[in-house]
């Protein structure tokens, strides 16, 4: 196999998971992804390298991955304070280098078909000494997929993540709106108005889930999955902004 091909293998089966901001889903979709390859009889590992303020999240992977990783495999690099990791790990007197998180990823994806891979907080959030989850997601070349509550101020927060992407990256790009619990005009209106810069193939829009089911598969979630995971599948090969 050539470098190239290398390369573009991995960036097929590595999906980096961002945030339009902190808590805004990334953990409950990340979850329910995994879940719904592992049904389809893929070998996937979820990951959250870098947690902060604690560990549930990395918890709530390792449950949706089938335990099939330590939570250390999982999530080798958390610190205590409710923070950016960054200042979470300068606070800890210790530092979380690029280089160190790129490997312990490549290391897992050589054991799986696919790895999940959740950020930490929003895109350009300090992740460690130097980078952030941008960082990660280009040295990766990984296929990213945005989540973002599907509420007044979307829009700008989508295009924001798009135009700070490299083209060749953002070309990639599938945008999951995640829905709010009671609709209204806004949250009814972001895909239309968002379908007029994103190719429509890339929005996709995730129904309300209530904390409690956030690992429950019903049908309609689901559908919504699959559609997304044929996206995701291809989107190499169309163009996530349009001319």
């Amino acid at each position: 196999m050539r470098l190239w091909q290398f390369f573009d293998a991995m960036a097929q089966r590595i999906y980096f998971i961002i945030g339009t901001d902190t808590g805004v889903g990334k953990t409950v979709f990340t979850a329910l992804l995994t879940r719904r390859l592992r049904e389809k009889e893929v070998r996937v590992a979820a990951l959250k390298p870098l947690c902060s303020g604690g560990r549930v999240d990395a918890r709530v992977l390792r449950a949706a991955s089938g335990h099939v990783l330590s939570l250390d495999e999982i999530n080798p690099w958390h610190f205590r304070a409710p923070l950016a990791p960054l200042l979470a790990a300068r606070l800890e007197k210790k530092s979380v280098k690029l280089r160190e998180v790129i490997s312990h990823i490549q290391q897992v994806s050589q054991r799986f078909e696919t790895v999940v891979v959740e950020g930490a907080g929003g895109l350009r959030s300090p992740l460690g000494e130097n980078f952030d989850a941008q960082d990660c997601l280009l040295a990766l070349r990984a296929t990213p997929i945005l989540i973002c509550p599907n509420r007044l101020g979307a829009i700008n927060q989508v295009l924001l993540v798009l135009n700070s992407l490299p083209k060749s990256v953002a070309k990639k790009l599938q945008i999951v709106l995640v829905s709010p619990r009671f609709p209204n005009t806004a949250s009814r209106s972001n895909l239309k108005l968002l379908a007029e810069f994103i190719e429509p193939s890339h929005l996709h829009v995730l129904p309300w889930i209530c904390e409690t089911k956030k690992l429950r598969l019903d049908q309609r979630i689901r559908k919504k999955l699959d559609k997304i995971i044929v996206a995701v599948t291809g989107a190499r090969a169309s163009a996530g902004t349009r001319p």
